[in-house]
């Protein structure tokens, strides 16, 4: 399949080894995984940060493995759930930082052209969200308002 934005193929993705059981080297039960993961979370840690610490320095290389669910499933059953999901976050920040430079550089046409590619990938997966109902109702993006959310 070809990449969404540019006229190149993909690249196929790497896989993870596949593992069927938690390995005995790793020091931590479900159990003490899962409080890991509440604890990192009151700290205000995102899911991806969360697992890079659990992996880094608690050696649990798998959490699906070890406790049989996702890191979002688990943060989910405990009520503890971002107000806006972190892949739009990357993105928002992603274009706010385009934003920047492009007001220091108007010329700059290729930043442009790459804060429209990154705001048509924003509007797209805030229809997503939308229709999966993990974005509150009536929430819609715009600069300003990132501005102000993450600033």
């Amino acid at each position: 399949m070809a990449r969404m934005h540019s006229r190149r193929k993909g690249q196929s993705g790497s896989t993870h080894p596949l593992r069927e059981k938690h390995p005995e080297w790793s020091s931590l039960n479900p159990r003490e995984i899962e409080g890991r993961i509440l604890e990192l979370a009151k700290a205000e840690k995102s899911t991806s940060q969360i697992g890079m610490i659990l992996r880094d320095q608690y050696a649990v290389p798998d959490v699906k493995v070890a406790t049989g669910k996702t890191i979002s499933e688990i943060l989910l059953a405990h009520n503890i759930k971002p107000e806006i999901p972190e892949d739009l976050q990357n993105l928002i920040k992603t274009a706010l930082k385009l934003k920047k430079h492009l007001d220091g550089n108007p010329k700059d046409y290729q930043m442009k052209r790459s804060l429209q590619l990154t705001e048509s990938k924003i509007r797209r997966l805030m229809k997503y969200y939308h229709r999966e109902e993990r974005l509150p109702e009536g929430w819609k993006y715009s600069l300003d308002q990132a501005k102000l959310m993450f600033e």
